[in-house]
């Protein structure tokens, strides 16, 4: 058990970071981040920042000998990086949960494996795959590079099976997913987190709205019924446990025709559509990562109040003096500089009494 006052690594410099740091310092424990750049948000508000690439090795175990364990905030870490650091200090969430989330076709067959449906896929490793793949999952269907993307980059839509070459030059020809079109009524997620025991607990179920492939707001509860949370929340303990997964997770999923789930993504890490739970639960999704990777008990996942979290991307945050003024809402910003188009600078989570929302009386 890591105890107060010890110091603990993290790797990114982000928002993300920047939260958990937070977090940890709440509980009287030092974040140390590790980034290359100068002046990132996690920075700011950390006991100690070392400024380095990922492959630097000297840095590494510099960082690695200072630190009690090291955590990420963002999932396109090198692995070559992890495993370094892992052979010198305890490493939480683990290398496998990294490596299944960092390639969108690995974490398909892992999902496959252990009974959970997706949308219907296929490898792309060359032109010709994607046009026999188009001719058996059809059109519409999404064209994923398997590696690095994230908020719609390295993705093509295919609307017309005309488009294979397009698509294909579009993701720079790289390793890629072809996933079939879902009709679904909305998108969920749920936040889990697991402790080294075992002990698994999930934050209640968010619906979320996207807008330019960015998420833009998630209100909890979710509008689905009871069993179809329950079910949600099942399928996020199953990949957490089958991952022998510790820290938080998030599993966003697809609610189709007559609640039918079908699992669109796993998060290895903290995630946007849990920001709610700084401001309406008593243990944020933040805290309880800190709690499960420092070998502490879980705290409680319990909603106390409705909430609907938006994002404030690029120039959203330049009304940060009318979202002051909303005695309804808790604005966070992030410490970052320029508010470039799609960037998020932010968020502010407004909260109702429980069941406003659910009851439609917002």
């Amino acid at each position: 058990m890591i105890a107060p006052g010890m110091e603990i690594g993290i790797l990114g410099g982000g928002q993300l970071g920047r939260m958990l740091a937070l977090s940890a310092a709440r509980l009287g424990l030092k974040a140390h981040i590790y980034c290359p750049e100068s002046d990132s948000p996690a920075a700011q508000v950390a006991h100690a920042v070392t400024i380095a690439a990922y492959d630097d090795r000297a840095m590494l175990d510099k960082f690695a000998d200072a630190v009690a364990l090291v955590t990420y905030e963002f999932e396109n870490i090198p692995l070559a990086t992890v495993k370094q650091l892992a052979r010198r200090v305890p490493l939480w969430p683990g290398i496998d949960a990294l490596g299944v989330a960092q390639d969108r076709l690995r974490e398909k067959r892992f999902l496959q494996a252990i009974g959970i449906e997706t949308a219907p896929f296929a490898a792309i490793d060359k032109a010709a795959d994607l046009t026999a793949a188009v001719d058996v999952i059809g059109v519409p269907a999404v064209l994923k590079t398997r590696t690095l993307g994230y908020d719609g980059k390295g993705q093509f839509m295919l609307r017309d099976g005309a488009q294979c070459a397009q698509a294909w030059r579009a993701i720079g020809e790289a390793p890629a997913i072809l996933e079939g079109f879902v009709s679904f009524e909305r998108e969920i997620s749920v936040i889990a987190a697991r402790a080294i025991s075992g002990d698994v607990v999930c934050y209640d179920v968010a619906e979320n709205e996207h807008r330019n492939h960015i998420l833009d707001i998630s209100t909890v509860p979710a509008a689905i019924d009871a069993d179809t949370a329950e079910q949600a929340q099942t399928i996020a303990t199953m990949v957490a446990t089958s991952l022998n997964y510790v820290g938080v997770l998030a599993v966003e999923m697809f609610v189709c025709s007559g609640g039918k789930l079908i699992v669109n993504e796993i998060a290895p890490r903290v995630h946007n559509s849990g920001h709610w739970t700084i401001d309406a639960c008593l243990v944020s999704q933040f805290e309880q990562h800190i709690r499960a990777i420092c070998g502490w008990p879980l705290g409680s996942a319990r909603r106390h109040s409705d909430a609907r979290m938006r994002n404030l991307i690029g120039a959203d945050a330049d009304d940060w003096g009318a979202l002051v003024r909303n005695r309804t809402a808790a604005l966070h910003l992030y410490g970052k500089g320029a508010a470039r188009p799609g960037r998020k600078m932010g968020h502010v989570t407004e909260i109702f009494p429980t069941g406003t929302l659910s009851a439609g009386k917002d």
